[in-house]
């Protein structure tokens, strides 16, 4: 089998019968405590966001937008996240800034977005400083901007949150908001790749196969794909694949290659299945 590696995929989570209808009985006795007792809960979170208590409008909205506790509903956690915001709750904002973003319970409003994920970013929310960052990069509600993206993804990439940081390797790598800095791009590659982010962990090995802001190291490419492998991040199987059939970085196994390059496939990723076929 010939392999490549992918080139570099950047982007900008039993008894007895009486014993059994005993043990039955408890169990629903059992359920149905739990469930009284997060309905109570449900009900005093209701009642405390109708009282105006911004941290539990916040969370209601929660579980209407993820269906935890209470049926999803969108609508609803559109309610209570504009209540919350309005407070300026700033996680509250956030959430809201992502409803216009994607259009759940709401019609899909880039600008809007951009108008609240600012109001969180600006109070130095993280999440938001990223989402912010990915508006001016992609120029989504606002004019596209690389140096403000690049500005609002070292804002939150400073505080440790690992998607900004893959964002700002990203960023160095290909000269986007910021001069060319292979090594630079590894530092931030490797902060986000620690703390378990796929993308960082496939682009890190990228960088050490390829020898871009480090010294060129198979065995340690190896790892980090495998991490990313791990996680289901297709490119890095793919790339894993390919290690394992040119014994680059690893003892060359074709079955291991082979049952990665599966895994690849299984996912849809096109250079996976114009392998197998």
């Amino acid at each position: 089998m010939n392999f490549t590696c992918a080139k570099n995929y950047l982007p900008i989570k039993v008894m007895t019968a009486h014993l059994i209808l005993f043990v039955l009985t408890l169990t629903v006795q059992s359920c149905t405590s739990e469930n009284s007792s997060e309905r109570d809960k449900i009900d005093e979170l209701r009642t405390a966001a109708e009282q105006g208590y911004a941290k539990a409008q916040f969370n209601l909205g929660k579980m209407y937008s993820k269906g935890n506790g209470v049926q999803q509903d969108y609508s609803k956690a559109v309610k209570w996240f504009r209540t919350a915001a309005a407070q300026g709750h700033v996680a509250a904002q956030a959430a809201f800034g992502v409803m216009f973003y994607k259009g759940n319970g709401v019609s899909q409003d880039y600008s809007k977005a951009v108008k609240w994920y600012r109001k969180a970013a600006e109070k130095g929310l993280a999440i938001a400083q990223n989402y912010l960052g990915q508006c001016y990069d992609k120029g989504q509600g606002v004019k596209q901007d690389p140096e403000k993206a690049v500005h609002w993804y070292r804002e939150a990439a400073e505080q440790g949150y690992a998607e900004a940081q893959c964002n700002l390797g990203i960023c160095y790598t290909n000269g986007i908001g910021v001069e060319k800095d292979s090594e630079k791009s590894v530092k931030w590659f490797r902060k986000s790749a620690e703390q378990g982010d796929a993308d960082a962990q496939f682009n890190l090995g990228v960088c050490y196969a390829n020898g871009n802001g480090v010294e060129k190291d198979s065995e340690k490419a190896v790892q980090w794909y495998r991490k990313a492998a791990k996680q289901g991040y297709a490119a890095a199987q793919y790339n894993l694949a390919a290690s394992y059939g040119k014994g680059s970085g690893i003892r060359q196994d074709e079955e291991k290659a082979r049952q990665w390059m599966q895994k690849a496939a299984e996912q849809g990723f096109q250079p996976a299945k114009d392998f197998l076929d």
